[in-house]
């Protein structure tokens, strides 16, 4: 099985909800989740943020639905890191 142990992502959000909101709730979409979030700009109304996340397992899917239910916008897969751990037999 290969799984996703690490993706930088480049997301524009609103302003609302902050920074650590939208952290936590991004961390809370899976049992190890760490997440790092850097915002690069802000305007008006936006924040184009880095999103670092890191797990065992990354659920991607679960990922972009939580971005889409706080407002936000997944702009580009920056940086992904996958293992195969499927047992050779």
């Amino acid at each position: 099985m290969v799984n996703v142990k690490r993706v930088v992502l480049d997301v524009l959000k609103p302003h609302q909800p902050n920074a650590l909101e939208f952290s936590q709730a991004i961390a809370e979409a899976g049992v190890d989740y760490r997440v790092k979030l850097i915002v690069l700009e802000m305007d008006e109304n936006t924040e184009t943020v880095q999103i670092e996340l890191a797990g065992s397992a990354i659920d991607f899917n679960a990922i972009q639905s939580v971005i889409a239910n706080m407002g936000g916008s997944l702009h580009s897969i920056d940086e992904v890191e996958v293992h195969n751990e499927t047992v050779a037999g």
